[in-house]
């Protein structure tokens, strides 16, 4: 048995979303190996609001590589009911439209073939208090550059993720560790480590890295 912590019943806000990924890897450096979010935030998320369902799609790519992976939220708009009969709108992944959901849709299965993966790192978590979410400089300590970078992460050994936390953003930088070449997890291409690449970030696309070499290794393309 274990503890499972979570971030709270946080906003709905891609400014929220940023503070996840720094509180995941505090809380993992904290000794607490089991970490997780509400996805999509649990207050003010309206599913008829274009910027949520924008919203909800980084945040599933983010939860996805996180420990624990779960949906939850209050979301809008409310049914009008007060006390117990007060209920708030459909929060299932099909709620957010067909677009959102054939992205959500994909996300599903990459969690179900990452499973292997996973629960090698919770067993190795639940022998060694090795956390499965993990700072770059954990695994490359001899980098200084791996120290100062807060808005990617190691998922284990041999994954790193780099969440897309803004709206509408098309691009963001990726710091790759020196100590390692790096494979992506999309298009197979390969990027030499100690490197910061310009990747772009399609609604679709959470730019995630294969470590050169490791037994692991599959590709994300459907």
């Amino acid at each position: 048995f274990s503890s499972i912590i979570w971030s709270g019943d946080v906003a709905s806000t891609f400014e929220t979303l940023q503070a996840q990924i720094r509180a995941g890897l505090n809380m993992a450096m904290s000794g607490i190996p089991w970490w997780t979010t509400d996805i999509g935030g649990f207050l003010n998320g309206d599913i008829r609001d274009p910027e949520f369902q924008e919203l909800i799609v980084r945040w599933f790519q983010y939860g996805v590589f996180c420990p624990i992976f779960r949906l939850h939220g209050a979301r809008l708009p409310f049914n009008g009911e007060a006390g117990a009969f007060a209920s708030g709108a459909p929060n299932e992944v099909w709620s957010f439209g067909e677009c959102d959901y054939a992205i959500i849709k994909d996300l599903l299965f990459l969690r179900e073939k990452l499973k292997p993966y996973l629960m090698h790192l919770n067993r190795q978590a639940h022998e060694t208090g090795q956390p499965p979410m993990r700072p770059l400089f954990f695994d490359f300590p001899e980098d200084p550059a791996a120290w100062e970078v807060e808005d990617a992460f190691l998922l284990g050994p041999a994954l790193l993720v780099a969440p897309v936390m803004n709206k509408g953003q098309q691009q963001r930088e990726v710091y790759l560790p020196a100590g390692a070449d790096w494979i992506s997890a999309w298009d197979g291409s390969e990027v030499p480590g100690g490197t910061t690449q310009v990747v772009n970030t399609p609604i679709e696309t959470i730019p995630v890295y294969w470590r050169k070499g490791s037994s692991w290794q599959f590709s994300f393309k459907s």
